[in-house]
């Protein structure tokens, strides 16, 4: 009988201890904004897309001139897709009923963690 319940305690402690570590590891994310202005009343038709110079676009693939080539939301969520860029959230600015239509889009892309150097 003690054999089992020592054999279950360091099971239980060994099952306990992985998910622990597991729980501790930490995630780093690169954000972009992308600024997508939109007419007013005219469903939605892209008039530009425009994207500030920002940290999380030195060194990778997709650039800013590549994002403002795109024609509209669709190639734009498509191509940042494509490029693992994984969209988090949208806000509108609107100062006034014929101004255009200010959208903020908002990526985030998984950053890989450097481990640091074995001496």
């Amino acid at each position: 009988m003690k054999t089992h319940i020592l054999l279950l305690t360091i099971l239980t402690t060994l099952l306990t201890a992985g998910s622990v570590v597991q729980a501790q590891q930490n995630t780093y994310y690169d954000f972009l904004e992308v600024i997508v202005v939109q007419k007013a009343n005219n469903r939605g038709k892209i008039k530009r897309i425009r994207v500030e110079a920002q940290p999380s676009l030195e060194g990778k693939i997709i650039t800013a001139k590549g994002i403002e080539n795109l024609k509209g939301t669709s190639q734009l969520l498509n191509y940042m897709n494509q490029n693992n860029w994984e969209f988090v959230d949208r806000k509108a600015i609107v100062s006034g009923e014929n101004d255009p239509v200010w959208m903020s889009y908002i990526f985030r892309k998984q950053r890989p963690i450097k481990k640091p150097l074995q001496q």
